[in-house]
């Protein structure tokens, strides 16, 4: 018969330590100290270190993370020449697929003049020097910007 006399409790009594059980005094939690008090359990941090300058206060602080940064990869009219056929496009994705750029995310494009180029490209890039795209149009190529830099309306960088 439910009798709230005799119902089960909900909440475990908590442990009270020092109250026998061969431990001695200090029940297996040490001597004195702010841990060996009750309530203490869970008011150090891992990261606490007794008292002294953390770590992290300890060591200097170096460098800094340019946020204005614009990523550039760099490709050169001798690499175009050696890894294109006359008269290829060349956009992101070619260069990609013949390993001249790698990695993903948010960077561009620019084409420098090194190197001699023979060969009529259809180059598409985000970035040209003055050099590249002389080199590019004497050899009857065709040199395109991404939208991007057409709304700037600049060519080099």
């Amino acid at each position: 018969m439910l009798l709230l006399s005799n119902l089960e409790k909900l909440v475990k009594p908590r442990k009270r330590v020092g109250r026998g059980g061969g431990r001695g005094g200090t029940s297996g939690k040490g001597h004195k100290g702010q841990k060996c008090r009750p309530g203490a359990g869970g008011e150090l941090k891992d990261f606490f270190e007794g008292g002294q300058m953390p770590l992290a206060r300890r060591v200097p602080r170096r460098g800094f993370n340019n946020f204005t940064r614009v990523d550039v990869r760099i490709v050169n009219l001798s690499d175009l020449e050696d890894r294109f056929e006359n008269g290829a496009v060349v956009d992101r994705v070619a260069l990609m697929a013949c390993g001249l750029i790698k990695g993903h995310g948010s960077y561009k494009i620019k084409v420098l003049g090194n190197g001699a180029l023979t060969k009529a490209l259809t180059v598409k890039a985000d970035l040209f020097s003055k050099s590249a795209v002389e080199a590019i149009t004497k050899n009857k190529g065709k040199v395109e910007l991404s939208s991007e830099e057409l709304s700037s309306g600049s060519i080099t960088a």
